[in-house]
Order: structure tokens, then C-alpha cells, then sequence
């Protein structure tokens, strides 16, 4: 299991066994929550895909609108 310290300026470095595995890239954002019940920092990954913009003012379909808030809820 690897191990990672946290510095002074309170950053800790993803090993890159873990990196890998979440398949987490340089630019990428995280999850960092804390688990009251398991006492446990959780990192999550980021979901997959990348995040989609509009144009202010596009004219859109409920479906479209609705599926943007599909994709970013990760379903």
C-alpha cells in the first residue's frame, strides 16, 4: 500500500500506483471528502469525460437540458 506525507503547505502527492489505477491525470480535479462512519480521507476521481459548455443564449431542448444534467451528475 503506498504512502504519502503531507507537506507543510498541507498537499499530498498521489502515488503513481494509485494515479494509474483512478486514472487521474496532471489538470484533473478530485473529490477529497472525509468518511465520519470508516474515520477515512476519501479521494475520488474525476468522473469521465469532460465538461461541456454552451454558448449564453443557445436556444435548447428540455432533453438537451436535461442530459447535461445527467452527464454532470455522473450517470
Amino acid at each position: 500500500m503506498p504512502i504519502s506525507r503531507v507537506n507543510r503547505n498541507y498537499q499530498v502527492t498521489i502515488p503513481k500506483e494509485v494515479r494509474t489505477k483512478a486514472r487521474i491525470e496532471r489538470g484533473d480535479s478530485v473529490l477529497v471528502e472525509y468518511d465520519e462512519e470508516d474515520k477515512l480521507v476519501k479521494v475520488r476521481p474525476p468522473t469521465k469525460g469532460r465538461r461541456t459548455t454552451w454558448k449564453l443564449g443557445a436556444r435548447m431542448t428540455v432533453e438537451q437540458i436535461e442530459a447535461g444534467i445527467e452527464r454532470g451528475k455522473g450517470s
